[in-house]
């Protein structure tokens, strides 16, 4: 039976600007959603654009500390009569700017907009590329993160007595989700990310593995620079997709970042939009409800290819190769899948790409396989 699929999505998800030199582009979100429609992808009966809802405080307050959340709310209304750095708020990263509390919640709300539509309305699927925002910790902001909508997410799914499954793509550790999850063996989360010896926050080894009840349900796969496709999907095959049958979740939460993609200007992995999508693939099926989230990703149209790809994925339709001409002529864009050489760099660090791998699947195969009854190779 065909799933029934939900993609959580507003323009106003995506109006807002974190500042003029940030490079989390919101607009990415609309490109998204032009490209999806311009595909169609939500013509069929079984695939619905739904209007994502505000998350409430009571939601939020699940993770986040109330100064906190009184803190983003102030900033955002101009307010900077408290000191904003207490709360990592400030220049760089994590900029304040009007209009942020307001943002930050209805993205968090989309996430929790798809818990409904999953537990409470007959959605198999349910995709908010606005969520993936890993990186905020219960006190303050992180990584262009203001709420931890993973997070709250998944608190919700637990508060109604599911076990869950959390595996993120994203090219950066998702170090908030870990922080959230480490004690319990209610979630098992998986991160596969560019090694923290070279790219932030500098976590997730492999030797990071959860404690007390939770040991063994933290799951850490460093990778190399320029890690590519085949070996990401070979990563993918040594330990998620063995963990998850293991696990046998009731829900699949998956991070999709795309800021794995070759063309990423912030990141050192290699992917193509074909290889991302072919990771995706691999999720269906693997738990009777699936929530989909976005996250990085700082190529604007790599976003928009990857996450309408995802979609057809998620929602069971095949998309041709060739852009719409409505998109193409609109943003230059051709195909959905890369067709160009990848750069020399990439083609050049393999070798070494593979045998960072293997160390990291094999450390993970040490430490996490025998709590889950698996067996190696």
């Amino acid at each position: 039976m065909i799933r029934k699929a939900a993609f959580v999505y507003d323009d106003a998800m995506s109006s807002h600007v974190l500042s003029e030199t940030h490079p989390m582009r919101p607009v990415r979100l609309r490109y998204t959603y032009e490209l999806a429609d311009a595909y169609g992808l939500f013509q069929p009966d079984h695939s619905t654009l739904v209007t994502p809802r505000a998350a409430t405080v009571e939601e939020v307050t699940t993770f986040h500390t109330p100064e906190y959340i009184n803190a983003v709310e102030r900033v955002g209304q101009g307010d900077f009569s408290i000191n904003p750095m207490e709360f990592n708020i400030g220049p760089g990263d994590n900029p304040g700017y009007e209009g942020m509390y307001d943002a930050a919640m209805l993205s968090t709300g989309g996430s929790m907009r798809c818990v409904d539509l999953l537990l409470d309305e007959g959605y198999d699927v349910a995709f908010n590329i606005s969520g993936g925002l890993h990186h905020a910790m219960p006190g303050y902001a992180y990584g262009f993160c203001i709420f931890n909508d993973p997070v709250l997410a998944i608190n919700e799914m637990l508060r109604r007595g599911l076990r869950v499954a959390y595996v993120d793509v994203d090219c950066h550790h998702g170090d908030g989700v870990q922080y959230a999850f480490y004690d319990t063996d209610r979630v098992l989360t998986i991160s596969l990310h560019e090694t923290g010896q070279f790219l932030f926050p500098g976590t997730g080894y492999a030797q990071e593995t959860g404690t007390g009840r939770g040991r063994g349900c933290s799951v850490n796969v460093p990778l190399y620079p320029y890690t590519g496709d085949e070996t990401y999907y070979w990563v993918l095959e040594q330990v998620v997709l063995p963990l998850l049958d293991a696990f046998r979740p009731d829900v699949l939460v998956s991070q999709l970042g795309i800021d794995s993609h070759y063309r990423d200007p912030i990141t050192h992995l290699a992917l193509t939009t074909q290889g991302f999508g072919k990771v995706v693939a691999e999720f269906a099926g693997k738990a009777p409800k699936w929530l989909a989230l976005g996250g990085g990703g700082y190529d604007v149209q790599a976003v928009a290819r990857s996450w309408t790809l995802a979609y057809g994925v998620m929602s069971e339709q095949n998309l041709d190769d060739a852009i719409p001409e409505s998109y193409r002529s609109k943003y230059g864009v051709e195909t959905l899948p890369d067709t160009e050489q990848l750069p020399d760099i990439v083609h050049k660090a393999q070798d070494d790409a593979k045998t960072f791998a293997e160390a990291s699947v094999g450390a993970v195969q040490g430490l996490i396989f025998p709590t889950h009854g698996i067996r190696a190779g």
